[in-house]
């Protein structure tokens, strides 16, 4: 069998801030393996840490013990291959749709040392990327001239410009009405099956979970550590018609089951 992907074994974080000597226990004991090209969610109460696991597979955090690799290398620093996308798109207003979905080219390497050479093929990507998510022809409009969903779609296009291999998702659609919430569980669903990345996926919206993923984790309550691992075993591409097969429903129910039993 080969190695996973992402593995995260027996890890366990204790925040310390201010010298705190007790800290705070985020997780412990937590085990995750997810494989290349795999689509997983993250389940569960709120404050179990599922954003920090997030920040723990992309080197922006750190185990007390336990150790995180990324395809057999141990994670020591921020995860160059990954591309994040989070609630609140945090745009920079002063900046065209365009150039915040080419920000990431300017930071990360090699795109940041070629990025004066190759300025026109970069701009000709982000074009292709908003295109691909509705936005054709949004690259010159600045973002508080977009509604918050189209927002949220170029900021998912920034995640997406350097190819990355990982995508993790942190609440991404959270802040958005319903309708567009499941506009872009359609769009999440069509890049992903496009390009094939790695995607994690941190939600609390259990519907958008079963829609999108291969597998879901469920968490305990703080501190946090895998209860179940559920396979969702529905037949993919999935149209929103899914979401009311009885198939679907029965997933959903069985997970909120398991948080409400996390939360005692």
């Amino acid at each position: 069998m080969s190695a996973a992907f992402i593995s995260v074994q027996d890890v366990t974080l204790r925040y310390r801030p201010h010298g705190d000597v007790e800290g705070t226990l985020a997780v412990e004991g937590l085990n995750m393996q997810v494989s290349e090209g795999e689509f997983v969610a993250v389940v569960g109460p709120s404050g179990c840490g599922k954003s920090t696991l997030m920040k723990l597979a992309t080197g922006l955090q750190f185990p007390t013990a336990g150790s995180v690799h990324i395809e057999g290398t141990p994670v020591s620093g921020p995860v160059s291959m990954a591309g994040m996308a989070f609630q609140n798109p945090v745009m920079l207003p002063w900046r065209t749709t365009a150039q915040n979905v080419l920000l990431p080219m300017e930071i990360v390497q090699p795109h940041r040392r070629a990025i004066r050479t190759k300025r026109q093929e970069y701009r000709n990507r982000a074009e292709a990327l908003l295109t691909s998510v509705g936005l054709e022809g949004a690259g010159e409009i600045y973002p508080w001239q977009l509604s918050g969903g189209m927002q949220q779609r170029a900021s998912l296009c920034r995640a997406l410009i350097h190819e990355p291999r990982l995508l993790m998702l942190d609440e991404p659609f959270g802040a958005l009405d319903a309708f567009t919430r499941e506009e872009l569980w359609c769009v999440m669903r069509d890049l992903q099956a496009q390009k094939g990345f790695t995607t994690v996926l941190v939600t609390h919206d259990l519907r958008e979970a079963v829609f999108l993923a291969d597998r879901i984790f469920v968490m305990s309550a703080r501190p946090g550590r895998i209860l179940t691992v559920r396979d969702v075993g529905l037949v993919r591409p999935r149209d929103l018609e899914v979401l009311y097969e009885p198939a679907f429903v029965e997933i959903v129910h069985e997970l909120r089951g398991h948080i409400a039993e996390a939360r005692k």
